[in-house]
C-alpha cells in the first residue's frame, strides 16, 4: 500500500447502509488506498454464494431481531454486534489478484502490536492464541480489489452460536456452506485492558502508518448510498431470493397427528411442496399446494395463502400456526 491513506467512516450501525457505504466508495473512489472502519448491530453477514435459510437459525433471528444481511463478497456467514469492529480496505489490483496476505499482514502485525500471539490460518482467517478472531474475504471491481474483515473484540459468543446454529438435516443444497471455529474475543488476551473505542483508534493509526487523510463523502455521494441501500441491500430479493436452489424437509408431532414437509426452493420461490403425515384429513392437499408453487418461501407470503383454504379439512385439526411451524 501507498503511505497515504483515506480514511471513511460511515456514521451508522445499519448493516444494509453500511455495505451500501463499502460498495460505493469501491466502485467510486478509482484511485489511493482506502480505510473503511464500520460497526453494525446485532446482524449475520451472509456470504455472496450462501442459502440464507441455511445459514440462520430463523426462529432466533426472528425473535431476537436480528438482521440479515448478503454481503458481495465470498466465505461464509458472521455474525457482527457492537463488540466487533469491521475494517475495510480498498486499494489498487495489483499483479497478485487474490493477495490475502497483503491485507491480512497489517492486521497481525497491529494485534502483535498490542501483545497478542497472532498468526494468518489457512488462507484468510486470522488466530490468536489458536482462536478465530477474524474472518475475511475480497472482491475485484475493475482495477481494484476489496478486503474486508471482522475483528471480534468484546462479541457476545451465546449469540454468535445461537443465531448461527441451524439443524443441518433440514437442508440439502449445493450451497457454499460456513464452517463454525472456535473463536475467541480479542479484549480477552489483551496483557492491559482496552475498550473498544480505544482498539479503534489504535488500529487506525496503526493501518493508516501516519499517512491518514480522514475523508468524506459529498451529500450527493451520500444519496447515491441511500439509494444503493434501497435497492440492493434492504431488499429481500438480494439478501434471501439469490439463495441457490436448494431443499427443505422438516416434521412435527401434533395432537392431531404427525406433519411431514418437503419443498424445493429456488430463488427464493417455491417450485415443489408436498404435506403428508397421518393426519386424518377429509379433503385432497393438491389445491394448496398448487396455489404455493411459485409463492415466495416467506412467512409473511405463505400465511395469505393458508388463508385461503378449508385447513380443518385438509390437514384433519392441524392448524394454521402448526403448519407455519413446521414449514418455517
Amino acid at each position: 500500500m501507498n503511505h497515504q491513506m483515506f480514511y471513511f467512516e460511515t456514521g451508522s450501525i445499519n448493516p444494509y447502509y453500511n455495505l451500501a457505504f463499502e460498495e460505493f466508495v469501491l466502485t467510486h473512489r478509482m484511485e489511493g488506498d482506502c480505510l473503511i472502519l464500520w460497526q453494525n448491530d446485532n446482524t449475520i453477514v451472509l456470504g455472496l454464494n450462501q442459502n440464507a435459510e441455511e445459514e440462520i437459525n430463523r426462529n432466533f433471528v426472528e425473535e431476537h431481531r436480528v438482521h440479515v444481511v448478503r454481503r458481495s463478497t465470498g466465505g461464509g456467514a458472521v455474525y457482527h454486534d457492537l463488540g466487533n469492529l469491521n475494517y475495510s480496505f480498498i486499494s489498487d489490483l495489483g499483479e497478485n489478484k487474490l493477495a490475502f496476505g497483503r491485507f491480512t499482514r497489517p492486521i497481525v502485525e497491529a494485534l502483535k502490536g498490542l501483545g497478542l500471539n497472532a498468526e494468518v490460518s489457512g488462507r484468510n482467517d486470522i488466530l490468536v492464541n489458536g482462536r478465530k478472531v477474524s474472518g475475511t474475504a475480497q472482491r475485484i471491481f475493475k482495477n481494484r480489489i476489496l478486503h474486508h474483515g471482522t475483528l471480534l473484540f468484546d462479541t457476545n459468543h451465546d449469540l454468535v452460536a445461537n443465531a448461527l446454529h441451524v439443524d443441518p438435516s433440514k437442508f440439502q443444497s449445493k450451497s457454499s456452506k460456513s464452517v463454525r471455529s472456535r473463536i475467541g474475543n480479542i479484549r480477552d488476551f489483551l496483557p492491559k485492558d482496552m475498550e473498544l473505542s480505544g482498539f479503534w483508534a489504535y488500529l487506525k493509526d496503526f493501518l493508516a502508518g501516519g499517512g491518514i487523510v480522514c475523508d468524506t463523502l459529498t451529500a450527493s455521494e451520500l444519496e447515491e448510498v441511500d439509494r444503493l441501500k434501497i435497492s440492493k441491500y434492504d431488499t429481500w430479493e438480494w439478501n434471501f431470493g439469490r439463495s441457490p436452489r436448494y431443499n427443505v424437509t422438516n416434521k412435527q408431532r401434533y395432537d392431531a397427528g404427525i406433519l411431514k414437509f418437503r419443498a424445493a426452493v429456488e430463488s427464493g420461490l417455491i417450485r415443489e411442496i408436498v404435506f403428508y403425515g397421518d393426519f386424518l384429513a377429509t379433503s385432497p392437499i393438491t389445491p394448496l399446494t398448487n396455489a404455493l408453487i411459485g409463492c415466495v418461501f416467506r412467512k409473511a407470503d405463505v400465511a395469505p395463502v393458508l388463508d385461503r383454504f378449508d385447513l380443518a379439512s385438509m390437514f384433519g385439526g392441524i392448524t394454521k400456526d402448526e403448519i407455519l411451524k413446521v414449514m418455517f
